[in-house]
Order: C-alpha cells, then structure tokens, then sequence
C-alpha cells in the first residue's frame, strides 16, 4: 500500500483509532495510577561449623557451602518447594538471588549468602512472607543434614546478616507513558489496516471484486457481406 491508500484507510476506519486511543489512555491511567507495592528484602548466610582451625565461621565460607546453599534454592525453587512454601502462606512473587561475589562482567558465586525478596501490598505482609522463606531455607539445610546423619558439632547453620526491610516499589513512569503510547499508536494502526481489509476496502473507498465478477464488454462481430 501506498503512503496515500494508508492515509486513506486510516480515515475510512477512524472508529478503530478512536477504540484504540480509549485503550490506550485506560493503560496510560493505570501507570500513572499503579497498585502500592512494597518489595521486603533480607539476606542469609550458610556457615560451616566451628574448628579449632577455623573459629571465626564468616572466614571459612568455602565454594562448597555456595554449592549446597544453591541446591536448596533449587529444591524450593521446584514444584513441590514452590507448593509447600505456598502452603505455608507465601502468595506474593517472591525471589531467592545468590549473591555475586565476583563481577558483572565474570560473575561467581562462592559466597554462600543469599538475598531474599518479596513483594506485596502491605509491607508487614511482604516482611513476613520474606520470613518465611528464610524458615522454609533453614528447614531444608537441616533436612539435608539430617539424611547424612552429622553430628550437631559438625552442622551447618543459617545466619541473618540483613534483616527484613519493606521499602515501595517506584518506577520510572515516563517509559512506562512513552511505552503505552507507542503500543497503542502501532497496535490502532495495524487493527485499522487490517480491519480495512478484512471489510475489502482498497484504495478510493471503492470495494475490489474478484476478477470472475468484473464486468466484461461483449465484443459485437462484424457484419459479413453477402455474396454476389
């Protein structure tokens, strides 16, 4: 289609464009006018257990307690953890995020300490979700001891290092405006477009019709004189 069979098509379907602006001023309110939602965050660690060699725990966090710690992650991370912490009251989108101990551009993860988030709509909500997670972790490092059979002075243990804190979740809402705005301008379009052909509109508001159904001018023949 032409630049000028567009334009056209666009005017001869304005009522497309008008639906679209409708919709598109609706997503634009909800944006500027988005539900309060408060994002809790704590962060545990798993500590080896005490030695004569090594009595301070938080100098002795070796890459296999980051190896362990993840398959916990994992193991709530499945059907059946993702179940049982929504059982245990976790409704809300909630992360568990390693922490990087390397960089953003060679990440590694040998820190066994874990970053837990929450979200919610109502801060105490989200901190007590957080909290439960953390339980839900503890419960599953204990689990995996138990099955090995170690000895209470040989255990594990999770630490707290940052409690739970509630704070809003902002966004940036002059790209949500411009995000909404472009999807509405490019999705009216192509609806008024495709609308216009599926009605057979084409160019000069005229309607197509198949080339079997155009009209066709007999062809008289010529008179053939007679003999003499």
């Amino acid at each position: 289609m032409s630049p000028e069979e567009v334009v056209r098509a666009l005017v001869r379907r304005w009522y497309v464009l008008l639906l679209a602006l409708a919709v598109t001023a609706a997503g634009a309110y909800h944006e500027l006018k988005p539900p309060l939602t408060y994002r809790s965050s704590a962060v545990v660690v798993l500590k080896p257990p005490v030695t004569d060699n090594q009595p301070n725990q938080f100098a002795n966090l070796q890459p296999p307690l980051a190896v362990v710690s993840h398959a916990v992650v994992e193991q709530l991370q499945s059907p059946s953890g993702t179940a049982g912490l929504r059982a245990a009251g976790v409704t809300g989108s909630y992360r568990l995020l390693p922490r990087n101990s390397g960089t953003s551009v060679t990440p590694a993860y040998l820190i066994p300490s874990l970053q837990v988030q929450a979200d919610a709509a109502d801060p105490a909500r989200a901190d007590a979700m957080v909290r439960t997670i953390i339980a839900a972790y503890t419960r599953q490092v204990d689990v995996l001891q138990d099955a090995q059979h170690i000895d209470a002075g040989s255990r594990m243990s999770v630490d707290l290092l940052v409690p739970p804190n509630s704070v809003q979740v902002t966004g940036t809402k002059s790209r949500a405006l411009a995000g909404v705005a472009l999807a509405g301008l490019v999705g009216g379009t192509l609806c008024a477009l495709w609308t216009d052909r599926l009605l057979g509109r084409g160019s000069g508001g005229r309607t197509r019709r198949p080339p079997w159904r155009r009209t066709r001018t007999a062809v008289t023949p010529a008179p053939v004189p007679a003999p003499r």
